[in-house]
């Protein structure tokens, strides 16, 4: 990945392109901030961050409802900022379906083709073929207030296919649905999109939801990009503390570097935790203060706790039996609580409450970042 996120296409060729975008309301602070991002044909890129972190402004600078302040969007190297939504091509998927109320499933889907004056013949093709893609077509008479949520986000999913737009957008298109849902629909828009091979972008806050549908992620915080890449590259591999804290669950601990020893550190503890030895991911000086992530599954729990130079001394809080694995939280290394992951291997029982241990972790699986 180069520095705009491209996806192994040459940046001049990119899809869709954002360079250099800026977008304030009030002159003088910055919803998104110089944002430089690449797409490619094909794609799905999921659009990720907390509330007000810019990822909604994004999307809809791309859809054409709103006007960045600065820099360019392009599609197939097409500058867009003055091209007006309608003209865009995109199809949208929006949180509360947007559907007509009065109107049947069929007249929902049928509607954007009317605008674009699609023959009556090719219309029932294509409402047809939509409805089949979301196993809807059963219910092609029905009105949206006969439908469950599922079935009304299928129908609004249905018409942004419709009419075979070159990209499809969503803005957090299953926030309203329970928990089991929105994990089937997650599967099926996925399953949709590697059929179609349409390219869509997803914005949401969930990072579970990002992770398990998208090929890319885009992780903003405060107008910013911070990094994007792979669900697998996000995990394994954040470039800041923001991003180690906001995908999966990570072990947040804090210290002042001693030394640097090529690319990793030496890093004293607050809280007289002890030293560890962590991977330098930023160019940390000594007397710098840092941030040090540690996802739980790297955490192992003594005896023994395997060959490694970070051994903290430290004592259980609590085991969790959840399945597969055993979830166990640690008073160790300076912190109130290390969380462990450990595999379920039927001797669960030696690890108790109360009990004396002790915590470590491989130099390799411990991140230090600058500290902001």
């Amino acid at each position: 990945m180069d520095a705009r996120g491209s996806f192994g296409t040459d940046p001049v060729d990119a899809f869709v392109a954002f360079r250099n975008v800026r977008k304030t309301y009030d002159g003088a602070t910055f919803v998104v901030r110089d944002l430089n991002l690449d797409m490619s044909r094909g794609e799905f890129l999921t659009l990720l961050g907390p509330s007000g972190s810019g990822k909604t402004t994004t999307l809809m600078m791309l859809a054409g409802f709103e006007a960045p302040t600065g820099g360019q969007i392009l599609l197939s190297g097409r500058e867009l900022n003055r091209v007006p939504p309608h003209k865009r091509n995109l199809g949208m998927v929006f949180q509360n379906y947007a559907l007509f109320p009065h109107m049947s499933v069929a007249e929902n889907l049928a509607f954007p083709l009317h605008i674009r004056r699609i023959g009556r013949a090719e219309l029932e093709r294509r409402i047809d073929r939509a409805l089949d893609m979301v196993h809807l077509a059963a219910f092609r008479h029905r009105r949206p207030g006969q439908l469950s949520g599922g079935q009304q986000q299928r129908v609004a999913v249905a018409r942004a296919l419709v009419f075979e737009p070159e990209i499809v957008l969503m803005d957090e298109p299953l926030g309203a649905l329970d928990k089991k849902l929105r994990e089937e629909l997650q599967y099926e828009i996925k399953a949709l999109h590697d059929r179609l091979g349409i390219t869509m972008v997803y914005v949401t806050h969930d990072q579970g939801e990002a992770l398990t549908m998208s090929d890319r992620i885009a992780v903003f915080a405060h107008g910013v990009l911070q990094q994007c890449g792979s669900p697998r590259a996000l995990y394994a591999e954040p470039v800041n503390a923001f991003v180690a804290d906001f995908i999966g669950e990570n072990n947040c601990l804090t210290g002042t570097v001693r030394a640097r020893q090529g690319e990793t550190c030496t890093v004293a503890l607050d809280n007289q935790g002890g030293e560890t030895l962590a991977l330098a991911v930023q160019a940390l000086r000594a007397g710098e203060r840092c941030v040090l992530s540690v996802r739980p599954e790297h955490v192992r729990i003594a005896p023994p706790c395997g060959a490694t130079p970070n051994v903290f001394p430290g004592r259980i809080e609590s085991v969790l039996f959840q399945g597969d694995h055993l979830r166990a939280v640690c008073r160790a290394a300076g912190a109130a609580a290390v969380v462990a992951k450990l595999p379920n291997t039927g001797d669960g029982h030696a690890l108790q409450a109360g009990a004396a241990t002790e915590i470590g972790w491989q130099p390799g699986a411990c991140r230090a970042f600058r500290a902001d």
